[in-house]
């Protein structure tokens, strides 16, 4: 039996669609969740796709935190399910506090939309044991409020605990601390980035199909699990 992999849907969310794509490529069975399911429909894994959920109002990501399906995620994500934030939910996932930090507005205030080189810093997670350490992978990027930030104290600590899985190469297109592109939990299982692996899943597609070791990776872990 293969692997279930939800992809959770917001009102606002745009790239559920192509989440899921991405699932059923790596040969996982993608299971759709609504924002307001109070459970997990027997998945293994999770999905929080990227868009703008409830319409960013408040702050990117600070509604959804409180919609019924993230009970049940943020439970699960405790007890070591793998969970995967992409962009706007990479967002979601700070405000739920499953990863420390926060998204702000990027540096100069603009939208950013463009293929964007990321070094792989951390093989050792749930989402990324298909990559070579210090692998460059060209993933798309798309966002206003992509400027990760937190505490020198906080960043200190995931950089010793090698807690970054992304960095920025070729420069920085937002502003963010340490180059910082995602970040995993600690124990690996929970990861949160900005750019979309989902829309590298196939060269005819996207820039490269980088993106789809991500899928892989959670399918490997769930397999051996």
């Amino acid at each position: 039996m293969s692997a279930r992999i939800g992809v959770i849907t917001f009102p606002g969310t745009l790239d559920d669609g192509d989440a899921a794509r991405a699932v059923t490529y790596a040969g996982a069975e993608a299971v759709p969740l609504w924002h307001a399911d109070e459970n997990l429909h027997d998945v293994d894994a999770v999905v929080v796709p990227g868009g703008f959920s409830y319409g960013d109002y408040l702050r990117a990501g600070v509604i959804a935190r409180f919609a019924p399906v993230m009970t049940p995620v943020i439970e699960a994500a405790r007890g070591g399910m793998p969970v995967l934030g992409i962009c706007n939910g990479f967002q979601i996932l700070c405000e739920a506090g499953l990863l420390p930090g926060a998204m702000i507005r990027n540096q100069g205030l603009h939208f950013i939309c463009r293929d964007q080189w990321l070094r792989v810093e951390n093989t050792d997670t749930a989402w990324t044991t298909r990559y070579d350490d210090g692998a460059e992978i060209l993933i798309p990027m798309k966002n206003i409020d992509g400027c990760y930030m937190a505490e020198q104290s906080t960043l200190d600590e995931l950089e010793a605990e090698g807690r970054v899985v992304f960095r920025y190469v070729g420069g920085n297109p937002n502003g963010s601390r340490n180059d910082i592109a995602g970040i995993r939990s600690e124990n690996g299982r929970v990861v949160g980035l900005m750019p979309h692996p989902e829309h590298a899943i196939d060269a005819l597609t996207g820039p490269s199909d980088d993106g789809l070791g991500m899928f892989f990776s959670a399918v490997d872990a769930l397999v051996k699990a």
